[in-house]
């Protein structure tokens, strides 16, 4: 594991900002995300200091702020375990998962002047149906394009995201906070490379035109197992 590294595009960068500790918590019900929170922090008491908090919430269909369907590309079923949890290649580390967290904040008014053709171009699918459109064979490519990573052996790797929109209308705070699990950070690494730099390079994705990265951070979520083994550890 190693630290997130900021990402200096031509035109957009990914900040990396300090933090030891995430906590992702997640509910049908806004108060008991509260309660538990409330809890966790009762607990921690001064031995924390809190750099960042965040409430997101369900947009109607799972959409982000921006009006589009988010998380479509994620694993489903069986694939879910292989996409996000460290596997045999790391014994130690096995059933964890590297998490990559950004809180991106949409320039709302620039966006909702784009034509809904333009809007769809600069993402990839269609904003009602969500069908993808085509991949550009050259040129300026989507946001759902560049997000795509295949490797060398054309085996195309997956990451579960878990993006919750957010937002303080009376403030004109609008944004989405990015969540990815994946079972390698480098294909996490390497999406936001081909966002943040383009490919080709210098073409960056344009979504980030109207969307600005404020935070980054890298974190691992160990498996049940070894944070049981913390645990005892602590107790011994």
């Amino acid at each position: 594991m190693r630290p997130f590294t900021p990402i200096e595009g031509a035109t957009h960068t990914a900040p990396a900002t300090p933090g030891d500790l995430f906590f992702h918590i997640r509910a049908e019900r806004e108060d008991l995300c509260f309660e538990f929170e409330r809890l966790l922090l009762d607990q921690l008491g001064s031995s924390v200091t809190l750099a960042d908090e965040v409430a997101g919430f369900r947009y109607f269909d799972s959409r982000d702020l921006l009006g589009f369907v988010d998380g479509t590309a994620n694993p489903t079923g069986h694939d879910i375990g292989s996409s996000t949890l460290v596997g045999s290649e790391d014994q130690e580390f096995a059933g964890g998962s590297y998490v990559v967290v950004q809180k991106y904040l949409h320039q709302m008014q620039p966006w909702a002047q784009l034509s809904k053709d333009e809007q769809e171009r600069i993402i990839g699918r269609e904003i009602v149906s969500n069908v993808e459109l085509p991949d550009a064979t050259s040129g300026q490519k989507s946001h759902k394009t560049l997000a795509t990573i295949v490797g060398d052996d054309g085996t195309e790797h997956d990451i579960l995201r878990d993006n919750m929109p957010f937002g303080r209308p009376g403030h004109g705070e609008y944004g989405t906070y990015f969540i990815g699990y994946s079972r390698y950070l480098w294909v996490t690494q390497k999406m936001l490379e081909r966002m943040f730099l383009g490919d080709p390079p210098g073409m960056h994705d344009r979504l980030l035109d109207f969307s600005t990265a404020r935070t980054g951070a890298v974190f691992f979520a160990p498996a049940p197992r070894t944070l049981s083994e913390l645990v005892q550890a602590v107790q011994v």
